[in-house]
């Protein structure tokens, strides 16, 4: 009895540290899965024993769970994770008409296709509503890439990019201008945002450092490497 107890005052991270490929936590690794969306936050580490355990006991995988766990990987962008989880995903399972949505969305974030993904996101918003704050996930994701690229955007430019135009547009640039430090200019008869100065969008900042593949990247896919 007292090592059930034990067991119950676990947290579902010790049970993925202690031991990610016990098939008895798959259930609770699903319920966060669903805790994860509910809650607006995420962990890709349990979400990928998940998968994993999925590979070793398919007649058990959730469509509805795995579908949950990629929409949350995209909203991770730019961290790789969406690749990280397709690689464990069967492919005969990849063919499925939302996972073949999913993979067409995330295409056209890496290849920055803002105007492609809104409208892909927008035919699918059945897919992606399930999970809250999908949208402002792309949204800081598309402003973190713009940042990467110019020291000022045109407001249409802006636009595209989040999907967002008129007053909300407007509104939307007045609270970062107050909490991000964005300035508004006044260009030809448009707007142009000035983006906070970064070794990117400034090469004079850029530090001189050794490029490093992040190992951590490749342990979670394959813990015995750790």
């Amino acid at each position: 009895m007292a090592t059930e107890q034990a067991a119950e005052n676990y947290t579902v991270e010790d049970l993925v540290a202690l031991n990610p490929y016990n098939p008895d936590i798959l259930n609770d690794l699903e319920k966060f899965v669903n805790e994860q969306v509910s809650s607006q936050t995420y962990n890709l580490d349990a979400n990928l024993s998940l998968l994993r355990l999925y590979q070793f006991e398919p007649e058990r995988m959730s469509i509805q769970i795995v579908a949950r766990i990629l929409i949350k990987a995209l909203m991770a962008m730019p961290a790789p994770d969406f690749s990280l989880c397709l690689f464990l995903i069967p492919e005969h399972v990849q063919m499925e008409e939302q996972f073949k949505t999913l993979i067409v969305l995330s295409h056209y974030l890496e290849t920055a296709r803002f105007r492609q993904f809104w409208d892909e996101a927008a035919k699918n918003r059945q897919i992606l509503e399930v999970v809250p704050g999908f949208e402002q996930a792309i949204q800081a994701y598309a402003i973190h890439l713009l940042s990467l690229t110019y020291q000022k955007v045109p407001r249409p430019v802006l636009a595209e990019a989040i999907n967002i135009e008129g007053l909300a547009l407007d509104k939307f640039l007045e609270y970062h201008a107050a909490s991000s430090g964005w300035v508004i200019e006044k260009g030809g008869q448009s707007q142009v945002i000035v983006l906070p100065r970064n070794e990117f969008n400034h090469p004079e900042l850029k530090k001189n450092t050794a490029d490093t593949v992040p190992f951590d990247h490749v342990t979670r896919i394959f813990p015995a490497l750790s």
